[in-house]
C-alpha cells in the first residue's frame, strides 16, 4: 500500500470521522453558550485603589520621631510570651 492510499484509508474511517463530527458540535455548543452569556448584565467594575496618596508632612514627621523608651519597655513580653529584646 502506498502511502497516499494509506492517508485516504485512515482520513476516511469511522472513527476520524466520528472524532471530528464530535468536536464540530462540542465547538458549536461552546460558542453559543458563549454568546447567550455575554448577553447577561456584567457586575460593575471596580476602581483601581490608589497605593500613593499624598500626605500631609506634619503626620509623617511625627511618625518618624523615635517613641521614647521607657524601663517598662525595655523588657517587654508581648501575648505570645516572646520577650523582646
Amino acid at each position: 500500500m502506498s502511502l497516499v492510499a494509506l492517508l485516504k484509508n485512515v482520513i476516511t474511517s469511522w472513527q476520524v470521522l466520528a472524532v471530528t463530527i464530535g468536536i464540530i458540535i462540542y465547538l458549536f455548543i461552546v460558542t453559543a453558550a458563549a454568546r447567550g452569556s455575554s448577553g447577561r448584565p456584567r457586575a460593575p467594575k471596580m476602581s483601581k485603589p490608589k497605593l500613593f496618596k499624598k500626605k500631609d508632612k506634619a503626620p509623617a514627621a511625627a511618625a518618624a520621631a523615635p517613641a521614647e523608651v521607657t524601663d517598662s519597655d525595655e523588657n517587654h513580653v508581648d501575648d505570645l510570651g516572646i520577650e523582646e529584646a
